[in-house]
């Protein structure tokens, strides 16, 4: 069976998923044979250009037809565009991989999730940091118990991309397109890697800042507000008793796309950094001190389909893994994970968090 991929957008996130599908059968054998059959968008000439350089067989301006036609639908817009396409194919009975965050707002990443439990087919939030190897090393660990008992969770997101003050407006800076700034372009990744390695988050105090109130728009004088935040930080306490830092920002000077965590338990810690992709800091009970592992040997997860033990991978390398894993679900009619139910969970604590901002008090997440 070849499963029929149908993809709405093809900027940043399209070029990501399509080089994925492409990596499939040359990597993972076992994977699910996959059609790249068409790419949905507005502007006919720039997406009959990126159709040619995606390897899809056709372009469609219009994605309702595309969601009951396809097998698989990927919903890579913006994030004003996630509900209502993703629902449509759902109610078709087609699954449903969706960029992150789930919706620009919870109503309607509620609306989304409960059209997944009702339609019963595999569905996709693109957490795809969870598919990096040395966090499903650290995934590993935490659940031998070999850190112990979970303490204490930080975590943060740090890229620099709107540092100047000049930078011009992006459709991200918009709060009716976006839903949120930094909060849900980079910190729910990090809150849904809190979720997955420390468990569900039962409570949370943060504050939200716009450091640029205006920024020019490309190619002429006009000038448009910035209605979403450029950073943001917060304090949680996990449901198991752990507690936890979550921050995030898009004018850190000097980091390019720096996604930490740390974590702590009675027996030892752990500490990644995406910038050094392949490595996790170890400390175990025993040991003096941090220990740097190169996860890149063959029995790691993934890795085993890639390279000799220490030829590196990258990020792209994430985005395979995670369709190997999700068109896997779809092919054998299991379920995956993180889910739009999870995507849903990411969601509710970014909307805690605005709550705390609003309040200046302590929000518990439902």
């Amino acid at each position: 069976m070849t499963l029929s991929i149908g993809i709405l957008g093809y900027r940043f996130m399209g070029q990501a998923h399509a080089n994925a599908l492409a990596r499939l059968p040359m990597f993972f054998p076992d994977a699910p044979d996959v059609e790249r059959s068409v790419l949905v968008g507005r502007d006919e000439d720039a997406l009959a250009d990126a159709a040619d350089r995606l390897g899809f067989a056709r372009t469609a301006t219009e994605w309702r037809s595309v969601v009951e036609e396809v097998d698989v639908f990927y919903n890579l817009g913006p994030n004003h565009l996630h509900a209502e396409p993703s629902i449509a194919a759902l109610e078709a009975g087609t699954p449903v991989l969706c960029e992150k965050p789930l919706a620009h707002t919870e109503d309607d990443a509620e609306a989304m999730a409960a059209a997944a439990a009702e339609a019963s087919v595999p569905t996709a939030c693109a957490f795809n940091y969870r598919f990096v190897p040395a966090i499903q090393y650290a995934k590993d660990l935490i659940e031998g118990g070999e850190i112990g008992e979970i303490r204490q969770f930080r975590g943060r997101y740090c890229q620099d991309w709107l540092v100047d003050a000049d930078a011009p407006w992006v459709w991200r800076l918009d709060e009716e397109l976006a839903g949120s700034g930094a909060l849900g372009d980079l910190g729910t990744h990090t809150i849904d890697l809190a979720r997955f390695l420390v468990g569900d988050i039962a409570d949370i105090s943060g504050r939200l800042r716009t450091f640029v109130d205006e920024r020019p728009v490309e190619g002429g004088d006009e000038v448009r507000e910035v209605t979403v935040d450029d950073g943001f930080a917060a304090h949680c306490a996990f449901e198991n008793g752990a507690m936890g830092t979550v921050e995030a920002t898009r004018m850190a000077d000097g980091h390019k796309n720096d996604h930490s965590i740390t974590v702590h338990g009675t027996e030892g810690s752990l500490r990644f950094s995406l910038e050094r992709l392949n490595e996790l800091e170890v400390k175990l009970a025993d040991d003096r001190g941090y220990q740097r592992v190169l996860v890149t040997d063959e029995d790691d997860p993934y890795v085993g389909n890639w390279w000799p033990p220490g030829h590196v991978l990258g990020w792209e390398h994430t985005f395979v893994h995670e369709n190997y894993a999700f068109l896997s679900a779809v092919a054998n009619g299991e379920t995956f994970e993180p889910s739009f139910a999870d995507g849903l969970a990411a969601q509710r604590v970014a909307a805690a968090i605005e709550e705390s901002d609003e309040s200046g008090e302590r929000v518990t997440v439902e």
